[in-house]
């Protein structure tokens, strides 16, 4: 039978197993590899990839860069396109 899962039982999965980790004496976040196939499929459905899943949880600490890297390659993936334009224009 399967289980039912929403955002914060999601959560709770995998606190639980840092909980677990922890206690074992594994000083290591939770992977994917520590759940089934339902379990993962589930928290990626609620929490994101599964990085933004352990920063979501509060077990992992936010990138405070990555929005601006993200910025950052959207621009240059911008720039690089209007070049290759202007270079056909040109053509």
């Amino acid at each position: 039978m399967s289980e039912k899962f929403d955002r914060q039982s999601c959560i709770s999965l995998l606190k639980e197993k840092k909980k677990e980790l922890d206690a074992a004496g594994d000083d290591r976040f939770p992977k994917r590899s520590d759940f089934t196939e339902e379990q993962i499929v589930a928290i990626k459905a609620f929490l994101g990839p599964w990085p933004r899943a352990l920063e979501e949880s509060g077990l992992k600490q936010a990138d405070p860069n990555r929005e601006t890297d993200k910025m950052q390659k959207r621009i240059a993936l911008k720039r690089k396109k209007t070049e290759i334009k202007k270079v056909k224009k040109g053509s």
